[in-house]
């Protein structure tokens, strides 16, 4: 290709931020990075923003690299033949190459009355919301945080610490990532906190209520807060656009990360289905899967074949309130083994870990092509390994539906 070639990167996260600063590499490449915020969002951080003791928010000049265009906006459709997308308030922007890098947030919930009576939080604007809420809440007020995933079990950590009263609704097990022995690290410290797990099969919430949770086994937990964290979904603007999704939404690519209807779109983070096997949803993956697409369309503009995805490094950070925490190792499976570091070590490496990723952004701004974590080596054979088994499953699975 001849000439200044237009990149487009909807999406300003972890993984949209990583893309668009790995692409300046080349004098010949614009970026324009297409967000609705003018700030960016430190994720990991949104359950201390509703504890109090952080806002989770980055400036983009301390993160975006001096040579990528900023534009405050939406997406709302994306035009794939006439290479170009529709903003809401710009209009129409035209590419070359597009990274879709959308990242996720909450799922819509199916519990009767969550919609109305619960608090998300897996956006920025939720986190905001639920702040205020607690602001004007006396401490003494019974609160329900349901879910008992990373986010559900750092925010009712966060809460106890504080003094409230906090009762966490697991919907099955606690921390159903975490290793038996991790589990019971943070059963541990949640009840230090002076948390109420509820678990089991009888911790399913049936409905919610403004001042109740109601329960499968038929009891009631008074709440006056209550906080949702169950499941995470994606824009539906890769569908809305006539892209192919898998059931979740999610742009489906090859394991180049290229979307399976356009050599011209390039998925990365939450919003990517590679090979219809997506990795967890999370910034562990969201990070190296940004740097991974951007070496994809930086491969097809040097007239190269672009690598196949890999990770090799998997693992699950959970803070618990402000002095502990848990470092979950896990397999190239991204199956959690039975090591872990908890306690005040736990709490140093997670924030660590948080304050590494912001780094990690402002590393690759300043020199990029600087990343490496994606090329960390032994993770291809896993990877293949992991999708031939899916394949030989789906003809399995088939035939006992039919």
């Amino acid at each position: 290709m001849t000439g200044n070639t237009q990149v487009a990167v909807i999406g300003g996260g972890y993984a949209g931020v990583m893309a668009a600063n790995r692409l300046t590499q080349r004098d010949d490449v614009t970026v324009t990075l297409i967000n609705p915020r003018p700030d960016f969002v430190h994720r990991v951080r949104l359950h201390q923003l509703v504890g109090g003791s952080d806002d989770a928010i980055v400036a983009y000049q301390d993160v975006l690299a001096e040579g990528v265009r900023l534009v405050i906006d939406t997406v709302t459709r994306i035009n794939a033949a006439e290479r170009s997308v529709t903003m809401a308030a710009d209009g129409p922007l035209d590419y070359d190459y597009l990274i879709y890098a959308v990242g996720s947030g909450s799922a819509e919930p199916g519990v009767p009355g969550a919609a109305e009576f619960a608090y998300p939080i897996a956006t920025l604007e939720e986190a905001q919301r639920l702040r205020s809420v607690l602001d004007a809440t006396p401490a003494t007020a019974p609160m329900t945080v349901v879910g008992a995933g990373p986010t559900g079990i750092e925010t009712a950590a966060e809460l106890a610490e504080q003094g409230r009263r906090v009762t966490l609704v697991c919907g099955g097990v606690l921390g159903p990532y975490l290793h038996t022995r991790g589990r019971r690290s943070v059963a541990k410290r949640l009840a230090e906190l002076g948390v109420t797990v509820i678990d089991g099969s009888g911790a399913k919430v049936t409905a919610v209520t403004r001042e109740a949770v109601r329960l499968a086994d038929g009891s009631e937990l008074p709440s006056e807060v209550t906080v949702w964290t169950v499941g995470f979904g994606v824009p539906d603007l890769a569908a809305r656009s006539g892209l192919s999704t898998d059931a979740v939404g999610r742009l489906l690519t090859d394991e180049t990360l290229t979307s399976v209807d356009d050599t011209r779109i390039v998925a990365a983070g939450d919003s990517a289905a590679p090979s219809g096997l997506p990795l967890r949803m999370s910034c562990l993956n969201a990070t190296p899967l940004g740097a991974r697409a951007a070496d994809t369309v930086l491969s097809r503009l040097a007239g190269e074949q672009p690598e196949n995805l890999h990770q090799s490094m998997y693992a699950q950070c959970i803070s618990l309130g402000r002095s502990a925490g848990i470092y979950q190792f896990a397999n190239r499976s991204d199956v959690a083994v039975w090591l872990h570091i908890d306690a005040g070590l736990g709490a140093r490496i997670k924030e660590f870990v948080c304050k590494s990723i912001p780094k990690h952004l402002s590393g690759e701004a300043h020199k990029p092509g600087s990343f490496s974590l994606h090329r960390m080596p032994g993770g291809v054979a896993k990877r293949q390994q992991l999708l031939r088994a899916d394949r030989a499953e789906a003809p399995a699975a088939a035939g006992r539906a039919a």
